[in-house]
């Protein structure tokens, strides 16, 4: 029995010695295996005539694995701030390593010779691409230099705008010369009458001069606007007495009471305290303040006693018997 060897495509223990390779399944394994390595490599192989620079980014970091060799490869060459797209990968798939390791891989697995050269870049093919690399980078800097350039440009005059602005602030008016006074002394004359002309409005220079009062000599800016004062009635700078002093009639009185009396307070507290009880109680609408006869007699036999209503018609009746009696005796006269 052949010793149990491992296959990494298919990923299982066959024991069945070298015959595991010519299997559909090991084949259909390295077909697919292959097919995901090669548009990888035909990407690079497109950039040997003209290789792209780029400016560094982590995105350009990735690396892809090689199937012949086992192991990951970068993808793409950087150095410093600058980038070599799929220069990486070319450079190890022209490596002598690069192409022994995929003769020993084409060789154990049994692949289509056809395939293998797909895989393999001849040292002419990488020297191509050094030149291209070269003239890659040239255009790059051509280009780098060209928007520096033009960034620069946009700085100075960005420099060149802000002086001039500043320069028009901070420049001191011009002083007018004594000869030259009465020529513009005229030509603003002449600009103040256009000016009247167009806009059909008096200026103030026409305006005749305003009186000055007495009361304006003591400095202070004000303005006079006339006496307000309203005949038979006085107002505060009159000495009268301020409308919020002054008492009405109706509140004239000195034992003045402010706020609710006492009995309104006990009224108001009853009241809330019979808002707390049910609404649809018995009694809830009955007037204690209204007076009841002697006959009267509740239909409902007095519910808020104890006992049957028979008990509280007889209790009602002897209530009743004593008040006449007691209402008699005060009748009757006294004898001496």
């Amino acid at each position: 029995m052949a010793p149990a060897q491992r296959c990494p495509l298919c990923r299982q223990t066959f024991f069945c010695g070298r015959g595991h390779v010519y299997s559909r399944k090991h084949q259909r394994q390295l077909k697919a295996a292959l097919e995901r390595l090669l548009p990888q490599v035909e990407a690079a192989r497109k950039a040997i005539r003209a290789a792209q620079v780029e400016r560094y980014v982590p995105e350009h970091e990735r690396r892809c694995w090689c199937l012949c060799c086992g192991c990951e490869v970068r993808k793409h060459l950087s150095h410093g701030n600058l980038t070599v797209l799929h220069g990486g990968l070319l450079e190890h798939l022209a490596s002598p390593e690069h192409k022994k390791a995929t003769n020993r891989f084409w060789w154990e697995n049994k692949a289509e010779f056809q395939l293998k050269e797909k895989f393999l870049i001849s040292p002419q093919d990488y020297a191509r691409f050094k030149k291209s690399m070269v003239k890659g980078l040239d255009t790059y800097e051509e280009k780098e230099d060209e928007v520096i350039k033009e960034m620069a440009a946009q700085i100075r005059e960005v420099e060149h705008s802000r002086q001039e602005l500043v320069q028009s602030v901070l420049e001191p008016q011009a002083v007018p010369d004594p000869e030259e006074g009465s020529s513009a002394l005229g030509s603003w004359k002449g600009t103040n009458s256009l000016v009247a002309s167009t806009s059909q409005q008096p200026s103030y220079l026409d305006l005749p001069p305003t009186p000055e009062l007495d009361w304006m000599e003591t400095g202070q800016p004000l303005t006079f606007i006339g006496h307000q004062d309203t005949p038979g009635i006085g107002n505060i700078h009159s000495g009268a007495t301020p409308p919020w002093m002054v008492q009405d009639e109706e509140y004239s009185s000195v034992n003045q009471q402010i706020g609710p009396s006492y009995e309104e307070f006990l009224k108001e507290k009853e009241k809330q305290k019979l808002k707390k009880l049910p609404p649809d109680r018995v009694g809830a609408n009955f007037d204690h303040s209204s007076s009841t006869s002697v006959g009267w007699l509740p239909s409902f036999g007095r519910v808020w006693n104890n006992g049957r209503r028979w008990q509280s018609r007889h209790q009602f009746k002897t209530e009743a018997a004593a008040r006449n009696k007691q209402s008699c005796k005060e009748k009757k006269p006294i004898i001496s």
